[in-house]
């Protein structure tokens, strides 16, 4: 059993979906219930006592400032690699942060708080179970929860993959070293830092689905959506 340490968040992208909202406000700012969803995620990791927490800023970078000062324990690294590869360059430059560590995305709400607590058995990812076909990233995990493969492109069975993951700190030190060996010497800019593990050098790892609900996580990919949710919530109070 290992206890999680720190928190990474993931805050650098353009959030192109999310137009025109997001010309002038970064999508993880973008309030849902009157809360920017960050800070929503903030708080559920402060439920779980986890107060050393870095966020990954690139996009619009100088509105998250405030954070390190509403919420002690939090840092801002900057990306500036943001508006030109993808978001292996968010991990890069926050590497050195890897050890007992949570990695997650500053734009989505965790509905349930539980999900980030600091006890966790293996490295792996929050994946909810499917039953028809999404294009999103599926795993397929043995009868103890070991990911045996994943589609990138999508399937009708298995494990959908969520933006939230515990890792180990000897699966941290691994996962750093082919992150220098991608963006420094190969070169690999328009990977995501997922393809490391889950692709690239999935061999190296034993990782494991950490089972959730549907809806103990949502991610907000249009603004119609973030209409929908932020009426349902608003209304639920």
């Amino acid at each position: 059993m290992a206890e999680i340490e720190n928190a990474i968040i993931m805050a650098a992208g353009l959030g192109t979906r999310m137009r025109p909202l997001t010309y002038k406000t970064p999508k993880p700012l973008i309030k849902v219930a009157r809360k920017p969803m960050i800070e929503s995620v903030i708080e559920g990791l402060h439920q779980n006592e986890i107060y050393d927490i870095s966020i990954v800023v690139g996009y619009l970078a100088e509105q998250f400032n405030y954070l390190g000062e509403k919420f002690p324990g939090v840092k801002l690294i900057n990306n500036p690699y943001y508006n030109q590869y993808n978001n292996i360059s968010s991990l890069y430059v926050a590497r050195n942060e890897l050890k007992n560590t949570m990695i997650l995305d500053g734009d989505q709400l965790v509905m349930n708080p539980k999900l980030l607590k600091r006890e966790f058995t293996h490295s792996g990812y929050a994946g909810a179970e499917i039953s028809q076909f999404t294009d999103e990233w599926i795993m397929h995990p043995d009868q103890n929860g070991k990911i045996l493969q994943c589609d990138r492109s999508g399937n009708d069975h298995g494990w959908r993959l969520y933006s939230l993951s515990k890792w180990q700190a000897e699966d941290s030190l691994r996962l750093k070293g082919y992150l220098e060996e991608e963006f420094e010497y190969a070169h690999h800019y328009d990977i995501y830092w997922d393809d490391i593990a889950m692709f690239d050098y999935f061999d190296e790892f034993s990782l494991y689905v950490m089972p959730i609900m549907a809806n103990d996580i949502i991610e907000i990919d249009s603004v119609d959506q973030l209409k929908q949710v932020d009426q349902q919530l608003t209304k639920r109070g």
